[in-house]
């Protein structure tokens, strides 16, 4: 299986990993990740629970992903899952 792969500034080969999924399970919805990707790739859901309402993150816009991983990098639960575009 072939992957997208570019070349990092240095000539080194590059395979950028897009975001594939958020766990629900794991996102306490602290906004870590919205506010670090410059693309507006994520978004915010709200369920609201018998006593409170509780927020988490989604995958909004996955086309405005260019695969900086900077999502994944501020998460302090490691809720997002990643894969490299296939060509």
């Amino acid at each position: 299986m072939a992957y997208y792969t570019g070349k990092t500034r240095d000539g080194s080969d590059w395979t950028p990993t897009f975001v594939d999924n958020i766990d629900d399970e794991k996102c306490l919805g602290c906004g870590r990740c919205y506010k670090g990707c410059s693309r507006k790739v994520l978004g915010f859901k709200e369920i609201d629970e018998e006593d409170s309402a509780r927020m988490f993150m989604f995958v909004e816009n996955p086309g405005n992903c260019i695969g900086c991983a900077s999502c994944g990098v501020t998460c302090p639960k490691k809720a997002f899952s990643f894969k490299p575009l296939e060509v």
